[in-house]
C-alpha cells in the first residue's frame, strides 16, 4: 500500500467516524430532551404531591404542638418547632412535660383530620441526653387505626396511661417509613446516555488506532518482503551469471591448448555453484523453521573444533585478500555440549561472516569463549559499522536488514540473524547483542553444556 493509499484510508476512517459520531450526537441529544421534558412533568407532579403532603403533615404536627401546649397551660411562642430533615421525617419541639398515649392519640386524630392515611412511628426524645425515651409504631389499616374518641374518653385510661414523664424539654419526632428517604438538600442525578456514547467512542477510537497500527504493520512487512525479494534476486543472478559466462567460455575453448583455462573456469563454476546451493539452502531452511519441519540431529560436538575449523576457513577465503584476522580466546574449560553439528557450524559461520561483510575497515574479529555455571558463552566482537539503538532490537527479526538509505553494498536476504537466534533457542540457549554505531558490535550466545 502506497502513502498516498494509507493516507486516504487514515482520513476516510476518521471522516466515517466522526460522521456516525455526530449522528449519535444528534439523536442522543434529542432523546435526553424528549426524557427530562417527560421528566420534568412527572417531577413536577410528585413535587406538587410531596408538598401537599408535606404541608399537610406540618399542619397536623403544628396542631398536635398546640394542643398539648394548650392542655399543659404552658404559654408560648411555638414559631417554627416544626421542622422537616428529609422527605419523611419530621421534628417538632416542646418545652412541656410529654405523655405518649396523649400524643400518640392526638397524632392519630389530626393525621386522620388531614387526610394522611399512611403508617407512621414516633418517638419522644430527651434533649438533654438526645436519646429516645419513648416510641411506637401506627399502622394504618382503615379507620379503625384512627379513632375518634377525645383526650376526655373513659378509655384512655389503661396502661399506657400511667406512663408519665417527669423530665421537661421534650421533643418528638414521627418517620413515615413507607415513603422514600431523601434528604432536603439532595438532587438525584439521572446516568445519561452521555456515558455511553463516551465508551462507544473510546472503543471506537481504540480499535481505528489498533487497525491502522495493523495497517502500518503490514505496510512494513510488505516493504521488507519486496526488499527480501529484490535482494534474492541479486544474489541468485549473480552466481547464475558467472556460470553462464563460465560455461559459454569452457564450450569455446579448445582442450589441447587450454588445460590451465578450463580448470579455473570448472573453479568458478564449482565455486559459484555451492554459493548458489548455499543462499537456495537458507531460504529453505528459514522456510522449514517457519512451518515447525527442521529437526535437530543432535550429536556430541566440540565447540571449540568447530570455531577453529571456521577461522581457518574464512581466513584462507575471505580475510586473505582484505588482510583481516580473527582473534580466538578459547578460554572456556568446558566446551563439549549436545547439539546438531550442522547449524551449530552455522552459526558460528553465519557471525563471523556478518562480521566480516559490515565492516568498513580491516575486519578485526574477535572470538572468546568462557565457562559460566553450566553453560559456555561464546563472545564475537568486531570493529564494524555498528547498530543503532532504533534498529538493534529488529535485527533478529525475519528479512529485516538495517537501512542503509540508496546504497546496496552488502548482499543478504535478512535471514541469517533470524535464523542464528532460532537455532540458538532451538538448543534451549540465548543471544544477546551490544553495539555502538561506528564502533562496532559484540554478540553473546550461551548453550547449555553436555
Amino acid at each position: 500500500m502506497s502513502n498516498k493509499n494509507l493516507r486516504t484510508v487514515i482520513f476516510l476512517g476518521i471522516a466515517s467516524i466522526l460522521s456516525i459520531l455526530t449522528i449519535q450526537f444528534f439523536w442522543i441529544k434529542k432523546n435526553i430532551d424528549f426524557q427530562q421534558t417527560n421528566i420534568a412533568i412527572q417531577n413536577k407532579q410528585d413535587s406538587l404531591s410531596q408538598v401537599q403532603f408535606n404541608d399537610q403533615v406540618t399542619i397536623a404536627l403544628k396542631r398536635v404542638a398546640n394542643e398539648i401546649q394548650r392542655i399543659n397551660q404552658q404559654p408560648g411562642d411555638l414559631y417554627g418547632n416544626v421542622k422537616q430533615l428529609t422527605s419523611n421525617y419530621f421534628t417538632v419541639e416542646l418545652h412541656d412535660t410529654l405523655h405518649p398515649f396523649l400524643l400518640e392519640l392526638l397524632l392519630k386524630h389530626e393525621f386522620y383530620d388531614h387526610n394522611i392515611t399512611e403508617d407512621f412511628q414516633y418517638g419522644i426524645y430527651d434533649c438533654f441526653s438526645d436519646s429516645i425515651v419513648y416510641g411506637d409504631y401506627i399502622r394504618f389499616e382503615g379507620d379503625s387505626a384512627f379513632t375518634n374518641l377525645s383526650v376526655t374518653d373513659e378509655p384512655l385510661i389503661d396502661s399506657r396511661a400511667q406512663l408519665k414523664l417527669d423530665s421537661d424539654l421534650h421533643y418528638f419526632s414521627v418517620v413515615f417509613p413507607t415513603r422514600e428517604n431523601i434528604a432536603i438538600a439532595d438532587r438525584p442525578h439521572d446516568v445519561t446516555p452521555w456515558y455511553y456514547l463516551f465508551a462507544i467512542i473510546l472503543f471506537v477510537l481504540i480499535f481505528f488506532g489498533f487497525s491502522i497500527s495493523v495497517i502500518f504493520k503490514q505496510k512494513k512487512l510488505s516493504e521488507i518482503k519486496n526488499d527480501f525479494i529484490n535482494n534474492m534476486t541479486h544474489e541468485l543472478k549473480t552466481p547464475i551469471a558467472t556460470i553462464g559466462i563460465s560455461s559459454e567460455t569452457l564450450m569455446n575453448i579448445n582442450p589441447e591448448k587450454s588445460d590451465d583455462k578450463i580448470l579455473r573456469y570448472a573453479s568458478i563454476i564449482y565455486k559459484e555453484n555451492k554459493r548458489l546451493e548455499s543462499q537456495v539452502e537458507r531460504v529453505l531452511n528459514v522456510a522449514n523453521l517457519d512451518k515447525g519441519e527442521i529437526k535437530l540431529n543432535l550429536s556430541t560436538i566440540n565447540l571449540h573444533e568447530i570455531i577453529e575449523e571456521a577461522k581457518e576457513n574464512f581466513e584462507y577465503n575471505q580475510l586473505e585478500e582484505r588482510g583481516g584476522q580473527i582473534n580466538l580466546k578459547l578460554n572456556a574449560e568446558y566446551a563439549v555440549l549436545k547439539g546438531d553439528v550442522v547449524h551449530i557450524t552455522n552459526i558460528v559461520n553465519n557471525l563471523i561472516d556478518n562480521a566480516i561483510k559490515y565492516c568498513d575497515k580491516i575486519p578485526n574479529l574477535t572470538i572468546k569463549t568462557t565457562n559460566q555455571k553450566n553453560k559456555i558463552i561464546i563472545q564475537f566482537s568486531d570493529n564494524g559499522k555498528g547498530i543503532s539503538r532504533d534498529n538493534i532490537k529488529y535485527i533478529f527479526d525475519k528479512f529485516y536488514r538495517v537501512p542503509t538509505g540508496n546504497l546496496h553494498d552488502v548482499k543478504g536476504f535478512g535471514l541469517g540473524l533470524f535464523y542464528v537466534k532460532t537455532i540458538v533457542e532451538a538448543h534451549n540457549g540465548t543471544i544477546h547483542v551490544r553495539s555502538n554505531p561506528g564502533k562496532g558490535s559484540e554478540f553473546s550466545i550461551a548453550l547449555p553444556l553436555k
